[in-house]
């Protein structure tokens, strides 16, 4: 008898749990869950037994406001809901996330404190102030452009190599403690300064329009291939270290002088709206410069260089590479 009753109990709740239901209120992230196979009726709800085992969910562009129901996937570790219209996200009951994307929603905040496990983060184009990410020291990807941030602290996030803050209103930005970054794009903020002396793996730096840098230290930064500059206020910029650069771009500064001749891998140079005097570019390349442009730069008459026969044939002022009346 006694056996009976305990298998009575086991079947009662096995019914139970599949029976159980998950509240699921939008009707396009219904819609969604029933193209995924997760659900069969759009009547506000899907079995929880359906969702609760899920690791990865895709429901972006599908016109989704309301993302409830999201809670009862707890063992989602990627969640892509980018290009809806959500205006809030609940995610502290899917702790075991580890890839988030997020962007072009209509967010204004943003808590990912209890998602501990996150590796990549995801949050363009929506309008955030401010983002905690203190307990995310497992992120290796952050990328939160195209928001309204005005500061942001990513010195517990030691493990990051990517970061992703273009278009936003930072002031300033500390990466002393990223000292594994590999590429950072901060373009259109508004930062005066920046210390990239501690990110000595940086291979990518993009800071430009929109920032006010009157001078910035890379001499540190000896593995950096791409090096974006354009549309401050430099004065002077010493590029002896990084003779890995590939590309080098310091238009619309304030530079009166420029030297490359160490940077024997260029293959993409642009130095236009400058007030150069000076320009040294006795690296040897010649073919290898794909696109090279000094225009625009009043004070420059002549330009060094190892082959002045190939650069006065191939750079010319027809083709824009230089101003008019510019020898080498």
């Amino acid at each position: 008898m006694k056996k009976v009753a305990i298998l009575f109990i086991v079947l009662l709740t096995s019914s139970f749990l599949f029976s159980q239901k998950t509240y699921v209120p939008d009707d396009k992230f219904e819609q969604a869950l029933i193209d995924l196979g997760y659900d069969t009726t759009l009547d506000d709800s899907v079995l929880t037994a359906n969702i609760s085992g899920v690791t990865s969910l895709n429901v972006g562009e599908k016109e989704i406001g309301d993302l409830t129901g999201i809670e009862a996937f707890t063992a989602l570790t990627n969640l892509a809901c980018f290009s809806n219209q959500l205006t809030s996200l609940d995610v502290s009951k899917n702790t075991a996330l580890i890839e988030v994307f997020i962007s072009n929603n209509l967010l204004t905040s943003l808590d990912v404190s209890a998602n501990t496990a996150l590796t990549i983060l995801d949050f363009c184009g929506n309008s955030i102030t401010s983002v905690d990410l203190s307990k995310n020291t497992a992120l290796t990807k952050l990328t939160s452009c195209d928001n309204k941030l005005t500061s942001l602290d990513v010195s517990n996030n030691t493990a990051l190599i990517e970061l992703n803050v273009n278009n936003n209103s930072l002031t300033s930005l500390d990466v002393s403690k990223n000292t594994v970054l590999e590429v950072l794009e901060c373009t259109d903020n508004q930062l005066a300064s920046l210390d990239v002396s501690k990110n000595t793996a940086l291979t990518r730096l993009w800071v430009q329009r929109g920032n006010q840098l009157t001078n910035l230290d890379v001499s540190k930064n000896t593995a950096l291939e791409f090096l974006a500059l354009g549309g401050n206020q430099l004065t002077s910029l010493d590029v002896s270290k990084n003779t890995a650069l590939t590309k080098l771009y310091c238009r619309d500064n304030q530079l009166t002088s420029l030297d490359v001749s160490k940077n024997k891998a260029l293959i993409w140079f642009h130095c236009v709206g400058n007030q150069l005097t000076y320009l040294n570019m006795r690296n040897g390349i010649t073919d290898a410069l794909k696109i090279f442009n000094a225009t625009n730069n009043p004070n420059l008459t002549c330009i060094e260089t190892l082959d002045p026969t190939y650069a006065t044939a191939n750079w010319t002022s027809a083709k824009e590479n230089i101003d008019a009346g510019v020898t080498f």
